[in-house]
């Protein structure tokens, strides 16, 4: 059975009321990845999901713990959750670094799928900041050096630009899409869906033994509304691209 770590897609909301001359807080916990987890456990697969505040602590510091799964999945988390532990951060004290470790467990086989987000590639402000670490030494874009979010409310369409593994039997055209991220795809990368402004949505490559993926949209609210999410060709692309980066 294909291993899978989700890690990612969580966040906490805290809110000021002001009422007049008063004012109190509240804090709320969500997470958005209901629909990706619901279509790999809907395709067997076994599934291991870290929320951003448990992979701060839980995500593998080793090509040994790496080892356990055959597929990584990156989610709206950014670099800094993985680069700065409570041991750095807090104490000053030196720390695995974990995008090294994950860069290197891609070249020695495994499959990494990065998934867009305000906090995936560069994020909002750019405070996802993955350009200029070892992680993005193996994913199949180049990314921009500032906030590389489109926003688009009105909607845009993407389309399969070829056939491939992952694609098979998912609808030529898309559902709309509420945004996306920019990239640029590397010169050996074969980009499988695009916009119908030619911008990237999902890329593939092969690096060393291993196989990556970058995905430039959401895989929920806002970018990804529920006539996306509800498309049966998202499970299938999803189910399909788990399957493909595992090496099956």
């Amino acid at each position: 059975m294909t291993r899978v770590l989700v890690a990612g897609e969580s966040w906490s909301v805290t809110s000021i009321h002001t009422k007049g001359f008063d004012s109190f807080t509240t804090v709320d916990y969500e997470e958005g990845g209901a629909a990706l987890l619901g279509a790999l456990d809907a395709g067997g697969f076994d599934v291991t999901y870290m929320p951003c505040h448990v992979a701060a602590k839980e995500f593998p510091w080793t090509l040994d713990e790496l080892s356990s799964y055959d597929v990584v999945l990156l989610s709206d988390i950014g670099a800094n959750t993985f680069l700065l532990p409570a041991q750095t951060f807090i104490k000053g004290q030196k720390t695995t670094n974990r995008l090294a470790v994950l860069r290197d467990w891609v070249r020695a086989g495994g499959g990494l799928g990065m998934v867009g987000g305000y906090m995936s590639f560069q994020g909002i402000e750019a405070k996802a900041n993955y350009r200029g670490t070892p992680l993005a030494e193996v994913l199949p874009v180049t990314l921009e050096t500032g906030d590389d979010r489109e926003e688009s409310p009105e909607g845009v369409t993407a389309h399969l630009t070829g056939s491939h593994a992952i694609t098979a039997g998912v609808d030529a055209s898309f559902p709309p899409l509420l945004g996306y991220q920019r990239f640029v795809p590397t010169a050996s990368a074969e980009v499988l869906a695009a916009f119908d402004d030619d911008a990237p949505l999902l890329v593939v490559d092969g690096v060393g033994s291993g196989r990556t993926l970058a995905y430039a949209s959401d895989i929920g609210p806002h970018w990804a509304p529920e006539e996306f999410t509800d498309w049966d060709g998202f499970t299938t692309m999803w189910q399909q691209a788990v399957t493909w980066l595992a090496g099956k």
